[in-house]
């Protein structure tokens, strides 16, 4: 049995344990280090800049006192930089230190000056008597961080997003009107069909309300192709695309393609008020995911959306119905 699959925020935080293991012994080194010097601005400089070999991804140290004011330079590895007297006692980064933390990694921040993601790590630095004299600063630009950073992989599970809270005001004024897409549905269809069964589309777009396709092949993964409707309605359009056999690794199943696509229909004629504008399938991760007039969204793993039947759809909806009636 496969073990379950982290969480967006459990990578993270298996990230975040990484870098905490990787800085921590280091620091700590160089805060013994800099007790016998303390409150000497170079011999603290000295220091810093003899740490900074050892942490080459780190972008500059500094030194502060126990107020948080800064009593070296900011040291970097191209020498150091100006930060001397800095008052960083109102740093988010700074306020998150508790009181018996002798090591805190902040949480991922804006930098100020660069204006990127940055993180900053703070040792304290205490006496022989355990008494904080202050703290050693290392700031971190993330880009630059030594971390596996295995892919993330996106859970299959469904879930639904609520969209404009003026569009969902409005959903009990507006009635389907039909597009060109709606006009020519049996014949889009078969050519998106087509274009992912034989000719290398994997993941489709297609926008009901206003007719058009967005498509990803995957023999030019990188770039999307944009489809209107007189394209969609011409199934010579096939001829562009090169055959391509159906990806062996593709988590829905080519039988089940037009199934998805078929469904797509029915929702989008399933009410005149609440409707389907647009459905999205990428065949590798298996989801569909689904915007409804009342711009709300959902993403299902696909084999899910293909369980529910018309009357569950139509129960929704009214659900739906009831829930933006009660907002009001």
């Amino acid at each position: 049995m496969k073990p379950p699959k982290e969480t967006l925020q459990e990578s993270i935080a298996h990230q975040r344990e990484s870098l905490v293991g990787l800085l921590q012994e280091p620091l700590q080194q160089l805060a013994a280090k800099c007790i016998p010097v303390w409150g000497d601005r170079a011999k603290l400089n000295s220091l810093l800049s003899e740490a900074l070999k050892e942490l080459p991804y780190c972008k500059h140290l500094y030194v502060l006192d126990a107020n948080a004011i800064q009593i070296s330079d900011n040291v970097g590895h191209e020498g150091l930089l100006e930060g001397f007297g800095r008052d960083r006692s109102q740093r988010p980064y700074f306020r998150e230190v508790s009181a018996g933390t002798n090591f805190f990694l902040s949480e991922a921040y804006i930098s100020l000056r660069e204006r990127r993601p940055s993180l900053t790590a703070i040792q304290v630095v205490r006496d022989a008597a355990g008494v904080a004299l202050g703290f050693i600063g290392a700031y971190f630009g993330l880009r630059d961080l030594p971390l596996t950073r295995k892919l993330y992989e996106e859970p299959r599970y469904w879930r639904q997003i609520k969209g404009d809270p003026s569009i969902r005001g409005t959903v009990f004024h507006q009635t389907r009107a039909d597009s060109e897409m709606d006009l020519h549905v049996d014949t889009v269809l078969g050519v998106v069909a087509e274009l992912m069964l034989y000719h290398g589309v994997f993941h489709v777009m297609l926008h009901f309300s206003s007719s058009r396709a967005i498509i990803w092949v995957v023999d030019d993964p990188y770039r999307y192709r944009l489809l209107d409707i007189n394209e969609l309605i011409d199934p010579d359009i096939c001829l562009a695309y090169p055959r391509k056999a159906y990806p062996a690794d593709a988590l829905v199943p080519l039988e089940r393609i037009r199934e998805v696509l078929d469904t797509f229909r029915m929702l989008r004629f399933m009410d005149e008020m609440f409707y389907l504008r647009s459905g999205t399938l990428n065949i590798f991760n298996g989801i569909v995911g689904l915007t409804f007039s009342c711009d709300g969204s959902h993403y299902i793993p696909y084999d899910e959306f293909l369980r529910m039947d018309n009357a569950f759809w139509i129960g929704s909806s009214e659900v739906m119905g009831q829930g933006l009636a009660s907002e009001d």
